[in-house]
């Protein structure tokens, strides 16, 4: 069943002014307070209206598309219903939650704990490797990626490096560096886990990871081919 963002609320708000517009897929659309579907309305903005966004983040799935907007009226609407003159499923803006620099720091910010094997936002099962990596990816380096990212099923961690080698613009090799993806074999279903740092002298990693311990946030430092490969999803940085 889908989801829909819209639903009886408080009536329509004067239009604000900005350099984003609500798209005509539906008459209006409800800002909330969090994003969900399920969270308090705020107000509602009308299509045609106009309005800036403060900061983006990852949410509910709605239409698939999990990417919320923050705007100036300090509420969120889905971006499902949002024109930002970009692609579908792309951020145009800051990160809600995170605004530093790749790598960011070490800290378990999993913003699921408690809701394991739900499925979250990315359509990744909640508590494993690859939803946390995924929550990383998103809120780190504002890449929107998903299960189906840039068209490929990604699925588990042992098919990561096969679905980056069939995505254009994605390098895999064996050279780590923040913020890219360390991937292993050596588990059933593959692992896979953030780099933090990279000690060139030493030949080390540090990485963040979930899973290693049931459903726990996890780090440690281990050599570079302790891993088998490293996917770059960006490879500008």
């Amino acid at each position: 069943m889908r989801i829909l963002a819209v639903a009886a609320g408080p009536l329509l708000a004067a239009a604000a002014v900005g350099a984003f517009t609500l798209n005509d897929k539906s008459g209006y659309a409800n800002c909330r307070s969090e994003p969900t579907t399920n969270s308090t309305v705020v107000r509602q903005y009308k299509t045609g209206d106009q309005f800036d966004i403060e900061c983006q983040v990852s949410g509910q799935r709605v239409f698939d598309y999990a990417i919320w907007d923050k705007t100036e009226d300090n509420c969120y609407l889905t971006d499902y219903y949002v024109d930002t003159g970009a692609a579908g499923g792309t951020y145009v803006t800051k990160n809600c939650l995170y605004d530093g620099p790749n790598p960011g720091p070490v800290v378990d910010d999993y913003r699921y704990k408690g809701l394991c094997d739900q499925v979250d936002p990315w359509n990744y099962y909640i508590c494993q490797c690859v939803s946390f990596v995924a929550q990383r990816i998103n809120e780190r380096q504002r890449i929107y990626f998903t299960n189906t990212y840039k068209g490929n099923r990604w699925g588990d961690a042992g098919t990561w490096v096969a679905a980056a080698r069939n995505s254009t613009g994605v390098k895999v090799n064996h050279v780590p560096k923040p913020g890219c993806i360390a991937q292993h074999w050596r588990s059933k279903l593959g692992h896979v886990a953030w780099v933090h740092s990279v000690n060139h002298r030493r030949k080390t990693v540090t990485i963040e990871q979930y899973n290693v311990i049931p459903y726990t946030y996890s780090t440690e430092t281990v050599p570079w081919d302790a891993f088998d490969y490293y996917i770059h999803l960006d490879c500008d940085n």
